[in-house]
């Protein structure tokens, strides 16, 4: 009898051992997070910087190397784009800006006094505007077409080639018209006019002395000087004026002493700068947004 018990606890045990495990229940599956603002990427807004190229009336290029497209600006007409270019680099080269991002390359663009870069440019016929049905880019067109102004006027008539000239046959042709005289304005003087001198050099730094000079016939009254280094300089610190430096751009701004600047008279400031190579000076400057003549 207990043999009979012994063998039946042995079925038993082995039944037991042999028997496969419980698949695991299945769990739920949890659902997908959305991202939040931590992980989103936020587009630069209003940032002053400085244009250093022109690649055409629609894209620059800043002083940190990022290029970007004006955004709700055509493409530039084959017709029309030298003279295009010739704006956009009169109007924005060594100019400072401010830009807000939109997305990936393209941007909003303004003048450092407000003015909007792709308005003016419709406004001057340079450009045609892009992805828009109403607001002040149809009425910047629709100024400038009436006006045949750019490439609204002749040789384009708004057209993305230029227009075939007509000619008629008569049996006595009369003599041709005398050719129209044609005044070309002189271009605005500048207004500002500066002479950046480097006074002294050693490794690693250097010093350099700024001279700004008021050549328009108004009074200044606060001032900001903007210029991009070339080689890779920066400011170490500055006197009789205040620094701020965004990547290879520099906004040198007045003290409370010396703010104003007459016609015709100058403010002088200097700084020491920390180089990785030899210091260069700097190819252009503004003057509260104006292009100044480089001395």
């Amino acid at each position: 009898m207990a043999r009979k018990h012994l063998l039946v606890m042995l079925l038993l045990f082995t039944g037991a051992c042999s028997a496969e495990p419980a698949a695991p229940s299945p769990s739920p599956q949890s659902p997908l997070k959305p991202p939040t603002l931590v992980n989103e990427v936020v587009p630069p807004q209003d940032v002053l910087t400085v244009v250093r190229d022109v690649i055409d009336a629609r894209t620059v290029e800043f002083a940190d190397g990022t290029r970007v497209r004006v955004a709700s600006l055509a493409e530039p007409k084959e017709c029309f784009a030298e003279a295009s270019l010739s704006f956009a680099r009169s109007t924005l080269l060594a100019s400072s800006v401010r830009f807000t991002g939109l997305e990936i390359g393209v941007v909003d663009l303004e003048l450092e006094n407000g003015t909007d870069y792709a308005v003016l440019a419709v406004q001057q016929g340079a450009l045609k505007p892009e992805g828009v049905e109403s607001g002040p880019l149809i009425n910047a067109r629709d100024e400038a077409s009436a006006a045949k102004r750019g490439l609204w006027g002749p040789p384009c008539e708004g057209s993305d080639t230029s227009k075939p000239v007509l000619t008629t046959t008569t049996t006595t042709p009369a003599p041709p018209p005398p050719p129209p005289t044609t005044t070309t304005a002189p271009p605005p003087a500048k207004a500002c006019a500066v002479s950046y001198r480097i006074t002294g050099q050693w490794q690693g730094g250097f010093q350099a002395g700024v001279t700004v000079r008021n050549t328009g016939t108004a009074a200044v009254n606060g001032w900001s000087l903007l210029w991009a280094f070339s080689n890779g300089e920066s400011v170490r610190d500055m006197w009789d004026a205040s620094a701020r430096q965004y990547g290879s751009v520099v906004s040198a701004a007045n003290t409370s002493y010396n703010r104003q600047v007459t016609a015709g008279k100058s403010v002088q400031f200097g700084f020491n700068g920390d180089s990785r190579g030899r210091p260069a000076a700097p190819a252009a400057f503004s003057f509260n947004g104006v292009k100044c003549t480089v001395e």
